[in-house]
């Protein structure tokens, strides 16, 4: 057990593992800082098709697209097409009931069309001490291997 600790590629796995962890939480509190402003966002430039992504699904209302960065071997983002003032759950009001509802709807569908309905993970992160580092809405639909608990 200990030379697995202390093998070359452990520690390398290690170090990448906390410096991506690092970068994740710099990144998220640089994101809050900007996420009352105006502008588009990444997702609103996904939406809109300035930027391609490898869509999974599509309705008036949501998009569904792969993460660049996949968790997991399933990893598609779940976003409104409208963002509505809907940057974050810890932002929702009464009016967004409908929309929030749909996008779980999507994630169920989501996963039924990947294939992962006996097991998988829906995530949103809220903030930056969750690592939330686009201030549009979004669920991270994940699974395709044995998600672990407690998450993280």
């Amino acid at each position: 057990m200990a030379a697995a600790l202390t093998s070359p590629f452990s520690i390398i796995r290690c170090v990448r593992h906390i410096t991506a962890s690092v970068d994740e939480e710099t990144y998220a509190k640089t994101a809050a800082g900007s996420s009352e402003t105006r502008g588009p966002t990444i997702f609103d430039k996904i939406i809109s098709k300035e930027i391609p992504s490898s869509i999974v699904y599509e309705d008036e209302k949501v998009l569904a697209f792969r993460d660049i960065n996949p968790q997991a071997p399933v990893h598609v983002l779940v976003i409104p097409k409208l963002r509505n003032g809907l940057t974050q759950l810890g932002k929702a009001e009464t009016r967004h009931a409908e929309i929030l509802g749909h996008l779980l709807y999507v994630a169920k569908l989501v996963a039924e069309k990947e294939g992962i309905t006996d097991g998988f993970r829906v995530v949103i992160n809220n903030g930056p001490t969750a690592c939330q580092s686009v201030y549009h809405l979004h669920l991270h639909v994940l699974g395709g291997r044995q998600m672990k608990w407690p998450p993280g």
